[in-house]
């Protein structure tokens, strides 16, 4: 007797341990894989860059209710406003850039990732951006965003230094054109004015889709980036 004439779904049974539980996707993890299935489509490259952490891990963050990742978000959205092009989405061959910068930020929950998105924050200070990351984290843990908290993202910020990851490459976050990707600090011996020094480094990869984005485009938004958090001026010359 063939499973099927038993009664046996083989859908749901095929290459499963035999105690395994079938559990379809709903919701925000739905969407969130219809995304990556879409970004995966997309032609992309990669740039990256080792940035120095000095001036952002010397910063009185805490003072202002900061972290790391509110200093990485404020020089995205500072080097976004100096590099509009890449503030923008692709969808229909048509690309769409906008004034407002809403960064989303991916966030692991119980629940799987999200990305709450930060609205805003073109010109906004630290103290800011540390209070709507606070708040769309929390309530993204708590299972409480609703779809307009994930909705509107014009660029997305994947930090995993954190969780000890050097460097890595973030997949799109479609119909965003670049997301960018922070691995952990990693004190690095380097080249000043002739002399070895040891410095905080941070590898920083922007993933940009090619149908929107050239590689010259990528690299002014990275570089500006670099500069902002290196400077605190996106259009700052970079330290020799």
């Amino acid at each position: 007797m063939t499973a099927a004439a038993g009664g046996i779904d083989t859908a749901t049974t095929a290459d499963a341990a035999p105690d395994g539980v079938a559990k379809p996707l709903a919701g925000m993890r739905k969407v969130a894989a219809r995304r990556m299935v879409e970004a995966w489509a997309a032609p992309v490259f990669h740039l990256g860059v080792d940035v120095d952490m000095t001036r952002v891990l010397s910063a009185d963050l805490k003072s202002l209710g900061g972290t790391v990742t509110d200093a990485i978000l404020q020089a995205c959205a500072t080097a976004l406003v100096a590099t509009p092009a890449l503030n923008a989405h692709f969808a229909d061959n048509v690309i769409t850039t906008f004034q407002r910068v809403n960064i989303g930020l991916a966030v692991a929950t119980e629940k799987g990732l999200t990305v709450p998105v930060l609205t805003d924050l073109q010109g906004a200070d630290l103290a800011t951006i540390a209070g709507k990351r606070k708040d769309v984290v929390t309530r993204a843990r708590a299972g409480k965003l609703g779809m307009a908290d994930v909705s509107g993202g014009t660029f997305t910020v994947s930090n995993l230094g954190m969780l000890g990851i050097d460097r890595f490459d973030a997949i799109l976050n479609p119909p965003q054109i670049a997301i960018l990707a922070v691995g952990s600090t990693v004190p690095t011996p380097v080249v000043r004015d002739g002399e070895v020094a040891v410095r905080p480094l941070a590898a920083f990869t922007l993933t940009c889709d090619h149908r929107a984005v050239d590689g010259a485009s990528g690299a002014a938004l990275l570089s500006a980036i670099r500069r902002a958090m290196e400077d605190g001026d996106p259009s700052a010359d970079s330290p020799a």
